[in-house]
């Protein structure tokens, strides 16, 4: 009877480790990002993505140029979809289910994941400074009030671009140019020989402005050698300059 019933146990388990092993486990879905249909805040997270390889759904709300809203985006509100992000976007849907919110921790997280972030800690937080020196800049750009958002008249912000681009700009460039400068990287590369997070984010702040400002930008930055140096050599990689060329038109 005991034999009996052990051969039952022994055959039952056998069964469960042969369906257990045989069983394939489920593909993971593809990573979502979701943001309005403009390069805005999502664009570096974008071009991330184009150098990782990796494929991703690229979820866009679609905007109303007349009202500029986007019903899309408020249905997604509603739904619940953009809680991570406080009801804001973009918002990072990872392959595992995991929502994301916040573009610059989106930024970092998929740095980390694809190894944009440097061999050691060391670099990593060379990488994050520089990253934070151009996010300086373009928080100064703003309190400096000359965008289209911005209140004033148009004469007034004038006056406040051509001093942000002719006096203020350049040196703020100047300043990062010598501190990436003195890191002694390879040049094209702000740290160590690899493309990095922060590469990226100087390529997007030189390059990938808007049309209006790509000009006075490069006037701007023209005695930056440093920095062009790492700008061109994202330009130049060619998943960069294939997302560069095939991306969206969209409105800014």
């Amino acid at each position: 009877m005991k034999l009996s019933l052990y051969s039952t146990l022994f055959a039952t388990l056998t069964i469960h480790t042969i369906a257990l092993a045989t069983t394939t486990p489920p593909s993971p879905s593809k990573t979502q990002l979701k943001y309005f249909d403009i390069r805005g805040a999502a664009e570096t997270c974008r071009v991330i993505l184009a150098l990782s390889g990796e494929p991703y759904e690229d979820t866009r709300y679609q905007i109303d140029p007349k009202a500029f809203k986007s019903q899309s985006f408020e249905d997604a509100k509603s739904s619940g979809e953009l809680v991570a992000n406080l009801n804001r976007a973009p918002v990072l849907v990872t392959s595992t289910g995991q929502v994301l919110g916040q573009s610059r921790a989106i930024e970092r997280y998929l740095c980390k994941k694809f190894g944009f972030m440097g061999q050691s800690a060391e670099e990593e937080a060379m990488i994050d400074c520089i990253a934070e020196h151009c996010r300086d800049v373009k928080d100064a750009a703003r309190y400096k009030g000359f965008s289209k958002f911005a209140k004033g008249t148009e004469e007034e912000k004038e006056v406040l671009r051509k001093e942000w681009f002719t006096s203020d700009l350049p040196t703020l460039l100047g300043k990062i140019n010598d501190a990436v400068g003195a890191a002694g990287s390879t040049k094209g590369y702000s740290v160590g020989d690899a493309v990095s997070y922060a590469d990226v984010v100087i390529w997007a702040m030189l390059r990938d402005c808007y049309e209006a400002d790509v000009e006075d930008t490069n006037a701007a930055s023209k005695d930056c050698d440093v920095l062009n140096a790492i700008a061109d050599n994202v330009a130049n990689h060619p998943k960069v300059k294939e997302w560069v060329e095939n991306r969206p038109v969209t409105m800014f």
